[in-house]
């Protein structure tokens, strides 16, 4: 059974940075994805960024691109995420994701992790 634990959320000013971690368990394949996902007005949620282990592939929702980066360490089973500029519209619970037997930088979400609250103050 996949697990996922994040970390690194809180309270920050807008214009400034915070680093995410997601430390995942459990895979029993050698190719998977790892990704966040976030809630977006108008739709269930956003893919804000995805990452493939098999060739560290990665994907940015458009309104982080440029903003943040998406990388992990695979001999860990960690991803990050970085985000600098950060506006209150990124304001929301951010959830690790992971989608196995995909070597594709595309986050469906098989599993989800608790989540972990990003606060951007104005």
């Amino acid at each position: 059974e996949v697990q996922l634990v994040e970390s690194g959320g809180g309270l920050v000013q807008a214009g400034g940075s915070l680093r995410l971690s997601c430390a995942a368990s459990g895979f029993t394949s050698d190719d998977y994805v790892l990704g966040w996902f976030r809630p977006a007005p108008g739709k269930e949620r956003e893919g804000v960024s995805c990452i493939a282990n098999s060739d560290d592939s990665t994907y940015y929702a458009d309104s982080v691109k440029g903003r943040f980066t998406i990388s992990s360490d695979n001999a860990k089973n960690t991803v990050y995420l970085q985000m600098n500029s950060l506006k209150p519209e990124d304001t929301g619970v951010y959830y690790c994701v992971a989608d196995v037997d995909s070597t594709t930088p595309l986050c469906f979400g098989e599993y989800w992790g608790q989540g972990t609250q990003v606060t951007v103050s104005s």
